[in-house]
């Protein structure tokens, strides 16, 4: 395709253009309404877009089509139907019917059910989300659905994702009603930033710890790291380039903004960031960016990470979910304009996040919470596990003044003073940035830091549209027919401040001293999945999701039950893995390099006598060091093996405190005698070739 991007952005997406083309201006105006104003779709006019689906979708090449829809699997899930329905005369007929477009049928049973559905429970359901455009991917269009239950249950993370936009967009709406200003809907917008590792694929297959649980079970730090710092927003090499630029393209033709593209701090490490778009919509793009890193990946001969941590001891990959709220008329309702402290909507949105985060800090933990993103929080430009919101000098001080009932003489922006009279003149921002901060204010949105590379947006953005939801009803309840508007909203943000500064901290979120901070002023400490976990589905929670309607107690408890059973099975698999590696490949391969070393003693003293310090030396310290790895794998086997039986909060636990802990001890002797033996022994690649052989 030619790298044209206005001729070819979205030119495989059955957007707004194609649609106004191809459909009649009443159906146009229909499914407007519902795309636009949140109305339901009218059946009526359903035959009239499939029809009109199908014959672009066939004049583009596709013979099939399929629901396309998130499961409670972490990826994305698809049945092929292609459009022949009969033939005449020996000629094929196509056709693609109204209902096959609004529904589908999938196995509800054999997706993650944590419960709701048993195995002879089997109908699901796959429902058209006409607020995402359909697209075509590999000669098939892809109808982007929500995914529930026979009993209407939400199996997926699409639909308690609709579910709180339109929670957040109805408190919203009301809440600027009162202020004066008139909109039929409030958006909420993500722009997620992923990051991600490319390595050789050759040297990923020699890997089984790459293969069968995405990151590295051992691996002796190399001679050179992160620490020069000469990757991030280094050179692209060619090939790096080369694949970058194929996959703004696949990007492009689907409808995804990509945007920002950069090496990361770790080595082979990169970033790839869009344009905001509306929520569902950014996740469903951010599933699609996920998929073809990884297609276009193997077509340059890489394997794409998208673990959180793959390479100890430098940068894990995050994604960075980047939230505000939008007006239907575009107004961002989270830009503090030219003065913030007079700006009192801004405020006021502003105290119902902040009262949010406070009062829901473990909802907010819990919707990050993983097996892999347990490594890499709290560690090298990766957020602590403690959640605290990040608000910069000047908005702290407007705030401030606000409690202490004082005025806020403003913050002056001045020129960025660099000492150089010909570079051009530019005004310094009123404030900082902060790279340990799990949830910042950076000019007019939130960055969630906190969420994994490899997890979906929709689960947090479902979280933080929620919080906020509930913050407005509350607000609107207290302000709602106030003699003196103005007065109380200002009292309303005082008092919200007062209450719940205790979340704001613009400091260092790795030092010491914050956690101990952080205990004293109440907030939770909550490192490890399990620890999170256990909250999940405490009274505050369940009342908060099902008074917002976004979950139901039973959707709830079945997450609980999908995400503990998640962690257990990710932890086993990886302990398996350790085993396997050590008692096939790594012991063996030990036993070889000391046979050699053994046979080279043999050899020169059959010479002459002559001195083997450095065999001997190696001989004793290998055969030390691979008594005790056998020792440990040994121990770690036997540990998994009494493991409790059932996939619950208890098996979790035990995961957490006794088989990782053995894990550790076992790549700990086995990443000492990595350092020893002679690489062209060692059964895999090394982190040396590839972290640096790109």
């Amino acid at each position: 395709m030619p790298n044209n991007i206005i001729e070819n952005f979205g030119c495989e997406v059955f957007n707004d253009h194609v649609m106004k083309k191809m459909l009649a201006p009443d159906v146009y105006e229909e499914l407007h309404k519902t795309i636009d104003a949140g109305t339901p779709l009218d059946p009526a006019i359903a035959n009239q877009i499939a029809e009109a689906m199908k014959e672009w979708a066939i004049e583009r090449g596709a013979t099939h089509f399929t629901h396309w829809f998130q499961p409670l699997t972490g990826v994305t899930a698809e049945k092929h139907d292609s459009f022949l329905c009969g033939e005449d005369g020996g000629k094929p007929i196509l056709k693609f019917h109204g209902k096959e477009l609004i529904k589908g049928e999938s196995d509800a049973s054999s997706f993650p059910s944590g419960g709701l559905r048993a195995t002879f429970e089997a109908r699901g359901y796959t429902a058209w989300d006409p607020t995402s455009y359909a697209f075509i991917k590999n000669e098939t269009l892809y109808i982007p659905t929500a995914f529930c239950s026979y009993s209407g249950e939400a199996l997926d993370t699409k639909t308690p994702l609709l579910r709180s936009m339109e929670a957040v967009s109805r408190s919203a709406v009301r809440i600027l009603k009162l202020f004066g200003h008139e909109t039929k809907r409030v958006i909420a917008t993500c722009g997620p930033e992923q990051e991600y590792f490319l390595i050789d694929r050759r040297m990923y297959a020699a890997r089984k710890d790459l293969i069968f649980t995405g990151r590295t079970l051992f691996g002796a730090k190399p001679p050179k790291g992160q620490e020069l710092e000469d990757h991030y927003y280094g050179m692209l090499r060619t090939r790096i380039q080369s694949f970058m630029r194929d996959l703004d393209v696949e990007l492009w033709k689907v409808g995804v903004m990509a945007k920002t593209e950069h090496n990361e701090v770790a080595p082979s490490q990169h970033e790839l960031a869009p344009i905001f778009t509306t929520a569902n919509i950014a996740s469903d793009h951010n599933q699609l960016t996920m998929e073809l890193l990884r297609k276009v990946a193997h077509k340059h001969g890489f394997k794409c990470l998208l673990h959180e941590k793959p390479f100890e001891g430098i940068n894990g990959s995050g994604k960075h979910d980047n939230w505000s709220l939008s007006t239907a008329e575009g107004v961002n309702l989270f830009e503090p304009g030219s003065t913030p402290a007079e700006n009192m909507q801004f405020l006021l949105f502003l105290s119902a996040v902040i009262k949010g985060v406070y009062e829901y800090q473990d909802l907010i933990r819990i919707s990050v919470a993983s097996a892999g993103n347990d490594h890499r929080l709290g560690a090298n430009e990766a957020p602590p596990a403690i959640i605290s919101i990040f608000l910069g000098d000047e908005l702290t001080e407007i705030l401030d003044a606000i409690c202490e009932e004082r005025r806020y003489f403003g913050s002056k922006r001045t020129d960025m003073q660099i000492g150089v009279d010909v570079l051009p003149k530019f005004l310094k921002d009123t404030t900082d940035r902060n790279r340990t901060s799990p949830f910042a204010f950076t000019g007019n949105k939130f960055e969630f830091r906190s969420p994994g590379s490899s997890q979906s947006i929709a689960v947090p953005t479902t979280v933080l549209n929620t919080i906020v939801a509930d913050e407005l009803d509350r607000f609107y309840a207290e302000l709602e027919g106030a003699e003196n508007f103005e007065s109380a909203v200002h009292d309303l943000i005082r008092k919200t401040i007062l209450e719940n500064k205790n979340i704001i901290f613009n400091g260092d979120g790795y030092s010491k001293e914050w956690v101990e901070e952080a205990e004293r002023r109440g907030l939770h400490n909550l490192p490890t999945t399990p620890d999170a976990l256990i909250h999940y589905c405490d009274k505050p929670n369940v009342e908060l999701f099902e008074r917002q309607g976004v979950y139901s107690r039973a959707e709830m408890e079945s997450r609980y039950v999908i995400k503990i059973e998640n962690y257990c099975k990710i932890i086993k698999i990886e302990a398996l893995t350790m085993i396997e590696m050590t008692k096939k490949d790594i012991l063996p391969a030990v036993s070889t390099y000391v046979r050699k070393m053994a046979e080279a003693v043999s050899c020169a003293r059959s010479i002459a006598d002559v001195e083997c310090g450095f065999e001997e030396d190696m001989i004793k310290n290998l055969t030390s060091l691979s008594t005790g790895m056998y020792k440990k794998m040994r121990s770690l086997e036997e540990l998994v093996a009494s493991a409790p039986e059932t996939e619950d909060q208890r098996l979790a636990d035990y995961y957490k405190e006794t088989i990782i802990p053995a894990m550790a001890r076992l790549r700990t002797v086995g990443d000492e005698i990595e350092s020893l033996v002679g690489e062209k022994y060692w059964p895999y690649p090394t982190y040396g070739r590839m972290l640096f052989a790109v």
